[in-house]
């Protein structure tokens, strides 16, 4: 019998490949909102820092958090013919839907983004709760989870940033750690997941899944 009944995905750089539509529009997001400059070449670094870090770093006010993350979420919907899943994702989904794992989508982006670009595989995601902040998944973690009758023990949350750890962490679940997301595979192997994925296929292993 498989250690965990519910996979809880982030989405974007997770299941989604959107990275590379991110890195088109950071510079206009920094000039809108009056951040402190970054180089192409720092951005890169970013991705090895933690949450609080790259606001410390872009001078980002904590007010100013909700505004930004409204753009980006239209943003984000205007763009989602142009973001694609990772090759695998589909079959993951339905993978885990034939072994009676439930697989939940808690992210920071809009449901009807997420809904877009997942297309038809979003029939195989029993929950989704969207709309995070920056720093609050864990409470929705916890939600889904009691939603869809789990105890922490059996939910495994999985995502491609430092804060995704935090959360799972927070809300007393395991977490796991993706390779090509958004954030750099070393800082997320040192801030310690229950698990860390190199492939789709890695995920199966882990729900027992053939």
């Amino acid at each position: 019998m498989p250690r965990y009944r519910l996979a809880i995905f982030d989405f974007d750089g997770t299941l989604a490949d959107s990275l590379p539509w991110f890195r088109t529009v950071f510079q206009d997001l920094i000039a809108k909102f009056d951040l402190a400059p970054v180089s192409a070449e720092e951005l890169e670094g970013l991705r090895g820092r933690s949450g609080r870090e790259i606001i410390a770093r872009l001078n980002l006010p904590m007010w100013k958090l909700p505004a930004i993350s409204r753009d980006m979420r239209r943003r984000k919907l205007a763009a989602a013919n142009q973001i694609s899943l990772f090759d695998g994702v589909p079959q993951l989904l339905a993978d885990l839907r034939s072994d009676s794992i439930h697989a939940a989508i808690v992210s920071s982006d809009s449901e009807a983004s997420v809904r877009q670009v997942l297309g038809p595989s979003a029939a195989l995601i029993a929950r989704f709760d969207c709309g995070a902040s920056l720093f609050g998944k864990h409470h929705k973690f916890k939600r889904v989870a009691r939603q869809l009758g789990t105890s922490p023990s059996e939910v495994l949350c999985i995502g491609d940033e430092l804060r995704d750890i935090e959360a799972a962490r927070a809300a007393g679940m395991d977490s796991g750690a993706v390779a090509w997301g958004y954030a750099q595979p070393a800082a997320l192997q040192a801030a310690g997941p229950t698990h860390f994925f190199h492939t789709f296929e890695e995920i199966k292993q882990e729900f027992a899944i053939a």
